[in-house]
């Protein structure tokens, strides 16, 4: 490429620099295009000679290899082995492709490289999450006073509510104020409750806070993979009884492999029993507010505290995209602190608002416009057409595994994964899935009840049932061999 700006460049207003950038950016679509060739979800390339490959591309040349040469060994290197979340061969994670107007949205994030601590960083960024956040406490069935601010990720989101129920709980119990003593004697009996299933988060939140791994107590499952409610509130119970400080319990609405909804309803009413919070990881199921059909599995979410989502999961959306919102505002005040450098409380009384008074980060991307533009652009009924299509595909799946003698599956699912088995034991469902790695075909593996077990997270809006019947076929042949 010719006339490539010197490097004190950056984009600005100018002709030259928009023209820069037009080329680049039309040489790497160019790059991606050249690199999607099938479907294959992966190039199947080991993970030493991948390994080496990338070591040999080097780190920081001492002279800049300019835009050509760059571009080359993207192509040449990167771009061959890199992951193809699109791919109706990939199945195994929470890992959803893109809409194709949220890959437009990360354009525009990128290049006005807004941030959104202070007003005066991103202003129109700023009053756009505000409006994004409100919308979302409405229809997630919250009213006024209510809250909330979009995170880096469900685990960043789930910390927050943790942190946020914590310091009022002692504030509340204790007439403790954390943020200005730390924690108190008593923070070794502070006790947290949710699924043996649910995601780790809650455990790195318990070590972050200070509170340790012991502080999240484990709840019971019933056959369907939702906390089984009476031993719950036993556990809970005898907890209160021998001197302990139950603050918070989590429901998961959507966990990691059985995509299993927990009883929203009975667990806040053990929660008002004993004094708890209530907070709901909907970090995978809150994309299931959006269908038309199968939106009555969350149950009554609106009566959580909180609630975590992610709209890089069920949304379609780029990562990484989050939110958390609270029913009552007053539980972000955890996050308030002032600096006469960046959120100066003379300019907040004047209109102007100051996100890092919501929120664990400072820095942080305009992440809420992604959002708004493919809310905007496919309204409800589009995403209520994508979140059908994924939960009706795991219900085919999920038909005809149980109607199949090679296989078991021992949960039904609720939104779009399935987890299961071929009968021919753990050494084959292994070999299965490791020999579809090596062919581009990328599912998951997990276990349940000591057994190794494969799973279909099935996101992808392009998902075909004859694709399925493939894979199926495949799976019997390999575990045949």
């Amino acid at each position: 490429m010719q006339n490539i700006p010197d490097n004190m460049t950056v984009f600005s207003h100018t002709a030259e620099d928009k023209d820069a950038l037009r080329r680049m950016v039309d040489d790497a679509i160019d790059a991606i295009f050249a690199a999607v060739r099938d479907d294959a979800a992966f190039s199947g390339i080991s993970p030493y000679e991948l390994r080496r490959m990338i070591a040999e591309l080097g780190f920081l040349p001492d002279a800049g290899d300019g835009w050509d040469r760059t571009l080359e060994s993207l192509k040449e290197t990167i771009l061959p082995n890199m992951l193809c979340t699109w791919s109706q061969s990939y199945m195994p994670h929470l890992h959803s492709p893109a809409l194709l107007e949220s890959i437009a949205a990360e354009l525009v994030i990128s290049v006005y490289n807004n941030s959104m601590d202070s007003w005066d960083q991103s202003p129109a960024a700023t009053e756009l999450e505000v409006a994004m956040i409100n919308g979302l406490c409405r229809l997630f069935g919250y009213g006024d006073g209510s809250d909330g601010t979009f995170t880096s990720g469900g685990s960043q989101s789930n910390m927050s509510a943790a942190i946020a129920f914590r310091d009022l709980y002692l504030e509340r119990n204790l007439g403790w104020d954390v943020k200005k003593k730390g924690l108190p004697p008593q923070a070794m009996k502070l006790r947290m409750y949710t699924s043996e299933i649910a995601h780790f988060s809650f455990q790195k939140s318990a070590h972050i806070m200070g509170l340790g791994y012991d502080s999240v107590v484990l709840l019971p499952i019933d056959d369907t993979a939702r906390i089984d409610i009476a031993k719950a509130e036993d556990i809970i119970r005898k907890d209160k009884d021998d001197g302990y400080l139950p603050f918070l319990i989590v429901a998961t609405a959507g966990t990691t492999d059985f995509g299993s909804i927990d009883d929203v309803s009975g667990l806040r009413s053990i929660a008002d029993r004993y004094g708890c919070f209530l907070h709901v990881d909907a970090a995978y199921g809150s994309g299931a507010i959006m269908s038309r059909m199968y939106r009555d599995r969350l149950g009554d979410i609106s009566l959580a505290d909180s609630i975590t989502m992610d709209f890089h999961k069920m949304f379609l959306l780029p990562i990484s995209c989050s939110a958390v919102i609270f029913r009552d505002r007053s539980a972000l005040d955890c996050f308030l602190i002032h600096a006469d450098y960046l959120n100066r409380e003379e300019d907040e009384e004047d209109g102007y608002i100051n996100l890092v008074g919501k929120s664990m980060q400072t820095t942080r991307r305009a992440d809420a416009l992604k959002v708004y533009i493919s809310f905007r652009m496919r309204g409800r009924e589009g995403f209520a057409a994508i979140v059908d299509k994924a939960i009706g595909n795991a219900e085919y799946f999920y038909s005809r595994l149980i109607s199949d003698d090679a296989f078991i599956a021992p949960v039904r699912p609720e939104l779009s994964s399935v987890v299961f088995a071929h009968k021919g034991g753990d050494d084959v469902n292994r070999r299965v899935r490791r020999t579809l790695l090596s062919q581009g075909v990328v599912i998951g593996q997990t276990v349940y009840k000591g057994m190794v077990m494969l799973k279909f997270t099935l996101l992808n809006p392009k998902l075909t049932h004859e694709h399925i019947d493939t894979l199926i076929s495949r799976i019997k042949q390999l575990a045949a061999q």
